[in-house]
């Protein structure tokens, strides 16, 4: 059952051509900035048209996922267990097995500083909960797989078809890494929009968890585990 409030001049059928557009449209911005570097950063472009659509379509922020849970433990608890199993997928199964065809993820340039470095591992962390965690999350799980959704009338079944479009749509938003880059983060998609799913569409869900996933990844940086 939807939960939209189109605009009401709109049919159903207008509503949902539009939700299709603005998804094509999101596409085109993903892939053109980071596949053909034609557009400006797709994550500062989809927040603004996200955020504006939504409310404008929906009435209010609530419709992406934004709102109150009933239980905050829930939600960390939810968003604990993505992250873990994100990075448990990540170098247990998808590394090892892309790395059979191709190199191993190319790291954002910053990942080479942090070592040992608390004043980039700091600024790191910044951008992790900023940019990534909210930024990223409200782009692609908050306004993408809303207007994917929308598509098939916001059914169960149209939320995980979108969240398999969306997260194919994630891996390419990371094709600086490479093809095993691009696999890996398309799985991390995946699992970020399980739990959006399983928190009950609660965007702070994969906020939180991809806070914790990249978080992960600068004490990794810092601290040099991986090594």
């Amino acid at each position: 059952m939807s939960s939209s409030v189109p605009f009401p001049s709109q049919s159903p059928l207008a509503s949902r051509t539009l939700s299709a557009f603005e998804f094509c449209f999101g596409a085109f911005i993903v892939i053109g900035h980071n596949v053909f570097h034609i557009v400006p950063n797709e994550v500062i472009v989809l927040c603004v048209i996200g955020l504006i659509s939504i409310r404008l379509r929906d009435g209010n922020w609530s419709a992406m996922g934004f709102k109150r849970p009933a239980s905050w433990r829930r939600i960390l608890l939810i968003a604990l267990g993505a992250a873990i199993l994100r990075i448990l997928l990540g170098q247990f199964l998808v590394e090892p097995v892309t790395g059979f065809f191709w190199p191993k993820p190319i790291a954002p340039a910053l990942a080479n500083e942090i070592t040992g470095n608390i004043k980039i591992a700091l600024i790191a962390l910044l951008l992790v909960w900023t940019f990534a965690a909210f930024g990223e999350e409200i782009a692609y799980r908050g306004y993408l797989l809303t207007r994917a959704a929308d598509i098939g009338r916001r059914s169960i079944a149209a939320y995980w078809i979108g969240i398999v479009l969306v997260s194919i749509l994630f891996g390419y938003g990371h094709y600086y890494k490479g093809a095993s880059g691009v696999i890996d983060s398309g799985v991390a998609g995946v699992i970020l929009g399980a739990a959006y799913m399983l928190a009950g569409r609660n965007l702070w869900a994969s906020i939180f968890a991809h806070g914790f996933i990249d978080t992960f990844g600068v004490f990794d940086a810092f601290f040099g585990w991986s090594n």
